[in-house]
């Protein structure tokens, strides 16, 4: 059944004071469209249940990307397409260009935003692994003032985030770390292209003199929110790898994971997937 049109408002703020305004006169009455990918999708479906939105496309505030010596800070509404055309995030940061280039078709890349594909919320989305291991933190704006947060504290429960009715997501900042980082990003769909994961993940590590010393491992798809394996991490941080270490960390994976059965996959799936890819990901890491 298709929505009723006239059921719904979409008011668009002049500034981003005028949206923050809005926002902390009637909390919870409006909340913010941008790209529009994912509502769309439920509007045409007759599923969209909240009925008032800010359309916040226009405000150049929350756009470009911005590179200093310790960071790369990424609007909320830069685009897929524009994560891919940068040539720092390319080479600093490919799990999230990849993750940018495997998320729907070009007319979503063109359209859909980074900063709603984290506000969104889906424990299925491309990005949040990748940013998971990349350390990304968020910063979110309401007429009282920004403040930043480390994004694996982001998400609370299953659609839920730590931000408040009145805030914005205005930026995500990435730490920029070592050139020999090993990068490893793979999502496991029905097909390559326009398909939900039904298993996503991302990795960095960093070999010192032949042992561990730094690793960063996130699963999408497999848990409630986007899921840091921070046990999994601590089973390798500073050990040399060999074949009694991955077992013992695939061990640790299968217990921190807690996959579902749905309409996509199954949860013994989705628990082998994730233990073959992080078992692939430490075989490509150099003895």
């Amino acid at each position: 059944m298709r929505a009723f049109i006239p059921d719904y408002q979409l008011v668009t703020p002049a500034s981003l004071p005028d949206a923050l305004s809005a926002l902390a006169r009637e909390p919870g009455v409006w909340q913010p469209f941008a790209g529009g990918t994912d509502l769309m999708v439920l509007l045409e479906a007759g599923k969209l249940p909240h009925k008032n939105y800010l359309n916040i496309w226009n405000l150049a505030a929350l756009r470009g990307i911005d590179v200093s010596a310790q960071h790369i800070t990424i609007g909320a509404l830069t685009t897929y397409t524009e994560v891919q055309g940068n040539s720092i995030l390319r080479e600093e940061f490919p799990m999230l260009c990849q993750a940018a280039s495997e998320t729907g078709g070009l007319a979503i890349q063109n359209r859909g935003t980074l900063g709603g594909n984290i506000a969104n919320a889906s424990p299925a989305a491309d990005s949040p692994p990748a940013l998971l291991a990349y350390n990304a933190e968020l910063e979110l704006l309401s007429i009282h003032g920004s403040r930043w947060v480390p994004y694996q504290t982001f998400h609370t429960g299953y659609k839920q985030t730590g931000m408040q009715p009145d805030e914005l997501l205005a930026r995500i900042r990435l730490p920029r770390l070592w050139p020999d980082l090993i990068h490893y990003y793979r999502k496991v769909g029905t097909r390559k292209a326009q398909a939900i994961s039904k298993v996503c993940f991302a990795a960095t590590a960093r070999i010192s003199e032949g042992t561990i010393d730094y690793v960063r491992i996130a699963l999408g798809s497999v848990a409630p929110v986007p899921l840091r394996c921070r046990t999994t991490e601590a089973v390798l941080q500073g050990r040399i790898l060999d074949e009694n270490v991955i077992q013992e960390a695939k061990a640790e994976l299968s217990r921190e994971v807690v996959p579902i059965d749905d309409i996509r996959s199954t949860r013994n799936y989705r628990l082998r997937v994730s233990l073959n890819v992080l078992d692939d990901f430490l075989h490509q890491i150099p003895a």
